[in-house]
């Protein structure tokens, strides 16, 4: 069979249309980054308001968006009936990749600003490289939830408890 083929044959089997894979993995994308973000914000935030270093601040902010990356798919999978445990593993699936990908991108950035980490918070350098990092991260991380989805895995795994 050829690619072509099989491609519409896997289309009208998801019935989702050839715009699908992108439309799916930019939704996908857009879940994790919404975990990230309040993560990254928060991390950034607290280190920031604090005066941690930038290690310890790049540190707390990659830890809290895993954290609330997880909880937001946790939740999901939660009210779809499954227990605590079998919903981590899901969440744990789903989202490592993602979240990875995204975080390395975003405190690159950040990091690779002149001058951002050591901004303060009433400063738009801050939150302007901040949104910028965010935007960037979610632009890359698309092809790869794209890629990871074409194969069953990422966000997929969560689609069969939705």
């Amino acid at each position: 069979m050829d690619h072509s083929a099989h491609r519409h044959q896997h289309e009208h089997h998801t019935h989702q249309g050839p715009g699908a894979p992108w439309r799916t993995a930019a939704q996908a994308t857009l879940h994790c980054l919404t975990g990230c973000a309040i993560g990254e914000v928060l991390g950034m935030v607290i280190g920031t308001a604090a005066g941690l270093h930038n290690a310890a601040t790049v540190v707390l902010s990659i830890a809290l968006a895993f954290v609330f990356g997880y909880a937001l798919t946790m939740r999901g999978v939660l009210r779809a009936g499954l227990p605590l445990r079998q919903a981590l593993k899901v969440a744990l699936a789903a989202d490592t990749v993602s979240i990875a990908v995204m975080e390395l991108i975003d405190n690159t950035i950040m990091v690779g600003v002149p001058g951002a980490m050591d901004a303060g918070l009433s400063q738009a350098l801050f939150w302007v490289s901040l949104a910028a990092s965010l935007a960037v991260a979610f632009a890359l991380t698309t092809p790869v939830n794209r890629w990871m989805i074409s194969r069953g895995k990422g966000h997929a795994v969560v689609h069969a408890y939705h």
